[in-house]
């Protein structure tokens, strides 16, 4: 049987890593989409996220680490081992797919806050961490200048 989306021990997926004509581009650690596998309902919000973010703006929205394949322990992302957890670029008013921090220049606060609004239409978005106190609803955590961090809920409705 011909295998079109990787899969893992679990059953997530690999997140497509350059598909044409996609709303987003893929970073992280390792490289390739190692880090990429997602739980079926965490990969169903990306597209979805993705779908309406289209809508409003032009940009790319880059999505970073997920999980291991199996959920192996993943150094630095402790918290990356359910597939329920992503890591999200921040929005740079330049439009470069680079990394930029809350406090730099080319930092675009709006656009970010208006995906992270995005993010918090579904109910299943149990959290959002990120260090920029003007946005409402997110929750601070160490290390999150440079990205916002969103863990779903495994279980419940949509």
């Amino acid at each position: 049987m011909l295998e079109l989306q990787a899969k893992d021990s679990r059953g997530y997926f690999l997140l497509p890593q350059k598909p044409e004509g996609a709303g987003y581009y893929t970073y992280g650690t390792p490289s390739n989409g190692a880090g990429q596998y997602a739980h079926p309902k965490l990969l169903s919000l990306l597209f979805l996220v993705e779908h309406r973010w289209q809508g409003v703006d032009n940009r790319k929205i880059g999505f970073g680490n997920i999980s291991l394949a199996g959920g192996i322990p993943y150094e630095e992302h402790k918290s990356h081992r359910s597939g329920c957890d992503v890591d999200i670029r921040l929005f740079r008013k330049d439009n470069l797919e680079l990394g930029v921090t809350r406090f730099d220049a080319q930092y675009d606060r709006d656009a970010t806050a208006q995906l992270i609004k995005i993010f918090f239409d579904f109910s299943f978005v149990q959290v959002i961490y990120f260090n920029d106190p003007t946005i409402p609803r997110i929750r601070p955590l160490s290390r999150h200048d440079d990205h916002f961090h969103v863990t779903i809920k495994k279980q419940g409705r949509y």
